[in-house]
Formats: structure tokens, sequence, C-alpha cells
């Protein structure tokens, strides 16, 4: 595994270089949080990059759980990241540090059960359909203040930040606009200053897109494939 953990280091030393780029020609002075999205890679894999990362995503249920149990994260927080059924909630509260991907009323309320239960307050973040995609899950642009008003009544529910998935870009650049429009939300949202919700993390851009994300105001980048390679 040596020869394969070189690598990792590599290429996520790449990706920090990158980072720091988009930061200076952004003309930012704060940070950028590196998540590698880990779904499919085994513990040894995981435990492999956990030096060279700020925390891991999951978008399994099953793989989260599994890979805590083997502690392959090194100490290093998980996020879920992945579509979260109202079943599987128990699961993944006080088990994640922060949940990114809060795409409706009832998901939140699921989630304020669980932690009031536990007696925590869980971290999430609102997942925003920026780009008005069927396929995808997120709450649309133009209802999140009135769903921010909403979540924010749920006394366990810490709500962090937005996270955003935008269609796939076929070139460089392509996904500005929606990686503006997002960081707009996040601006006029924290300028609310609803109870329960610090705007602290807006989660977007992955391994195509990372670079225009921060240019447009993105502290928490998810990243997969430019780490691992691609998926099996």
């Amino acid at each position: 595994m040596a020869d394969g953990a070189e690598k990792l280091r590599e290429r996520i030393e790449r990706i920090r270089e990158r980072i720091d780029g988009a930061l200076t020609a952004a003309g930012r002075s704060d940070r950028v949080y590196l998540c590698a999205a880990s779904k499919t890679q085994d513990a040894e894999t995981v435990r492999s990059a956990a030096p060279y990362v700020d925390m891991f995503g999951e978008n399994r249920v099953q793989e989260l759980t599994a890979k805590l149990a083997q502690n392959a994260y090194g100490g290093k927080p998980a996020h879920f990241v992945g579509h979260l059924q109202t079943n599987k909630v128990r699961q993944v509260v006080g088990s994640a540090e922060l949940i990114h991907s809060v795409d409706s009323l009832r998901l939140a309320e699921s989630i304020d059960r669980e932690a009031q239960k536990r007696g925590l307050r869980q971290d999430v973040l609102i997942e925003i359909n920026v780009g008005a995609e069927a396929s995808k899950s997120g709450i649309a642009p133009e209802e999140i203040l009135s769903f921010v008003e909403s979540a924010a009544s749920f006394s366990a529910l810490n709500i962090r930040g937005l996270m955003a998935i935008p269609p796939k870009s076929e070139f460089p650049g392509q996904n500005r606009r929606y990686f503006e429009t997002l960081f707009k939300l996040f601006i006029d949202i924290k300028a609310k200053k609803y109870d329960n919700v610090n705007m602290d993390y807006l989660s977007m851009g992955m391994s195509e897109d990372y670079y225009d994300a921060i240019l447009s105001g993105a502290n928490i980048v998810r990243i997969g494939s430019a780490i691992f390679g691609p998926r099996k």
C-alpha cells in the first residue's frame, strides 16, 4: 500500500496547490476545507488519505457506519454528503459531524427528532437544487428563505450553511453562474440572523469544477476522483 499512499499524497498536494491558487485569484485570505469524497473506497485507502485531508464525505449510510467501525477516517471528521432517507436518519445523526444534504422539511424534522432523543444538536447544511434539475434533490432557490424560516424552529438542528451540486460542466467556468447564485443566497440568509442558523459553510465544487467554486466563495470542496482516481 506504500506506493498507493504516496500517490494519494501527491494528488492531494496538487489539489491543495490549486486551492491556494484559486484563493489567491479570488483575493481571499480565508480557509477552504478539503472534503475527500470516499464513496466506494475501502478502509485502507481512506486511512492512507486521512493525514492529508480535512474531512471525509460519504454518500451511503452503510459505508459511513462501516468505516467508522473500522476507524478508517484516522480521527478526521466524517460528513454525510449523499441523499438521506428518513428511515436511515438514526444511523447518521450523531455519527456524521455534518449532514450536507437536508432537502426537505420532513427530513429536517426527522433529524431534529432523532437529535432530541440523543440529547445533541446536529449540524446540517441545506441542499439547494441550484440548476432546477428534476433528477436532483434540493430546495428551489426561490423557496430557500421560507424553508430556512421553518427549519430554524427545530431546536436540535443547527443550520451551518448551504450545499449544492450544479449541472455537470462541459468546460471551465460553465458553472460559475450557479456558484454565484448560491453564494448570493448564502450571504442573504446570513444577513437575516435567524435563530439556530449560523452560515459558516458553503459546500460546492467537486473534482471537475472546484477551482471555479472557490472563485465564487466555496469554503468546502468535495473531491473524489481527483484524489482516488476514477471509481471502480
